[in-house]
């Protein structure tokens, strides 16, 4: 042991310990301790983290650790939950920040001792996008597309009130057609989803950063992307040109012939008056099907019916086939043929003039020549017997 003189100075003794500077507080009071002094003023040590951690910050990790839909829709969540205040005052039992860590559980976020497992909430169906095609000839048949959650569970949707064919349904997308209306119901109509009890899907799109309004005031919460907000879906339907020409030949000349152009078959005209209405729609003419202007010469499948089915049925590059079943896919412009005798051949060839949905299903009226008429009501004409079916021209 170093020989240490009373007389050798404090500083330079090898078991020397400053003293530590006292708090105003302290120096006031020569009996106070440092374990007296309030907690705000006593020196912080690495041992006790809690002390040293900024306010809030282990509230923002785990926030921070949260997809931004969860951290958003866990709103009663968040109304419980507060991080430690300013003033390093401690955060409320709620939180219980060392046992009961945040957990995200389906739509909902929830506080469970220990992270313990919750089991999830099941997501109802919400569409966060816009519809990929904005306006569809009201002649029916566009696919449109859409995204979001849950999309598996929509049942039904409808456009306009007309009911739509689901094309598919994945979980984030969904796809319908479009249905046919009546010419003259052109314009915005909205586009609906439904479940299977009925219950309506919500239509979501995220709000601009601008103008977003967030659904709790909590602070973590205005850290996180803006919350979605209700949106109506809604398609246009227009006019197709090609169809409005074909349909404006038909309705021009179903009894005021166009014998300058073409020749009138005499009580069997309909097959040549409905391969006119397609010249008119923007077909042309080939080899398999044809009418010679100069001879009056014109194939089988321009001028018999039989003849004209045939060769459709070979090209599903032009139309579709359909029976009578399927008469919410038909249209306006589309070919209607009749069999009156169950023959299995065609016996007549008429343009579809006009569709009406409702929930008593579809009605659709042809016009045509020999039973010459604009608006022939198809019911109507199969009421004696017979039968119709289609085809869905492209």
């Amino acid at each position: 042991m170093p020989d240490i003189s009373p007389d050798t100075p404090a500083r330079r003794r090898s078991n020397f310990i400053p003293a530590r500077p006292r708090t105003p507080e302290l120096a006031s009071d020569p009996d106070a301790t440092r374990d007296s002094a309030p907690a705000s003023r006593r020196p912080k040590h690495r041992a006790a983290p809690s002390g040293n951690r900024r306010p809030g910050a282990r509230g923002i990790r785990r926030v921070a650790a949260l997809s931004g839909a969860s951290a958003i829709l866990g709103v009663t969540a968040f109304g419980a939950v507060s991080a430690a205040g300013a003033d390093g005052a401690p955060a409320p039992a709620s939180l219980a920040a060392e046992a009961a860590p945040l957990v995200a559980s389906g739509d909902e976020l929830t506080v469970t001792p220990g992270g313990s497992t919750v089991s999830q909430v099941e997501q109802a169906p919400v569409v966060t996008s816009g519809l990929s095609v904005a306006a569809a000839p009201f002649t029916g048949g566009t696919q449109i597309t859409v995204q979001g959650e849950a999309l598996d569970e929509v049942a039904a949707v409808q456009v306009g009130g007309a009911p739509a064919t689901i094309v598919s349904a994945e979980e984030g997308q969904l796809t319908f057609a479009v249905p046919a209306v009546a010419e003259t119901s052109l314009g915005s109509v909205a586009v609906t989803m439904t479940e299977a009890d009925g219950t309506a899907v919500a239509a979501e799109t995220p709000a601009s950063p601008a103008t977003a309004s967030f659904t709790a005031a909590h602070p973590l919460v205005a850290a996180a992307s803006p919350v979605a907000v209700p949106s109506e879906l809604s398609l246009t339907y227009t006019s197709d040109p090609r169809i409005d020409a074909q349909l404006g030949y038909v309705l021009a000349y179903w009894s005021d012939y166009n014998t300058d152009a073409y020749t009138v078959i005499s009580g069997n005209d309909c097959a040549n008056f409905t391969s006119q209405s397609l010249i008119a729609r923007g077909w042309t003419m080939d080899g398999a099907w044809y009418y010679d202007a100069a001879t009056g010469a014109m194939s089988a499948t321009w001028a018999s019916s039989t003849a004209m089915r045939d060769w459709l049925l070979g090209r599903p590059d032009l139309a579709t086939p359909l029976d009578d079943s399927q008469r919410a896919q038909v249209k306006v412009g589309d070919i209607a043929q009749f069999d009156w005798d169950a023959s299995g051949d065609r016996d007549h060839t008429a343009i579809v003039t006009r569709v009406e949905h409702s929930d008593a299903g579809t009605r659709i009226w042809v016009g045509g020549h020999t039973k010459d008429a604009d608006y022939w009501d198809v019911d109507e004409a199969i009421a004696g017997g017979g039968t119709v079916n289609y085809f869905s021209v492209k």
